[in-house]
């Protein structure tokens, strides 16, 4: 799968407290691993682009269905609905999301 390189390759940094340098690590299969294998997140990429076709459907109704809802208006809302559902996307994931449903938007209102 080709992951798009503005896709949040690091959805949770670490903060690691104290007063030297430190590394948040896991220790996958004897091997130290720093972030996301490839693995993880080609999952998390496939999870996101689901979101976006999904919200992309459902904003696109919505929008259609109620002219007098603005974009600008309800984009952030359904954003922030989003973030209480209980979905495996972290913050950074989900402005990613709503990013691409923005772009999708635009697209198809300007091939109207």
């Amino acid at each position: 799968m080709n992951i798009p390189a503005d896709f949040p390759k690091d959805p949770w940094p670490a903060s690691l407290a104290g007063a030297y340098p430190k590394v948040a690590a896991r220790k996958i299969d004897g091997q130290f691993v720093v972030g996301l294998t490839s693995e993880e997140l080609t999952i998390r990429y496939d999870n996101c682009l689901d979101l976006v076709v999904q919200l992309s459907a459902y904003c696109q109704r919505k929008l259609k269905t109620d002219p007098a809802l603005q974009m600008d208006e309800y984009l952030p809302k359904v954003e922030q609905a989003s973030l209480t559902k209980g979905w495996d996307v972290s913050p950074i994931e989900m402005t990613w999301i709503m990013g691409k449903v923005r772009e999708f938007l635009l697209l198809n209102r300007e091939q109207r």
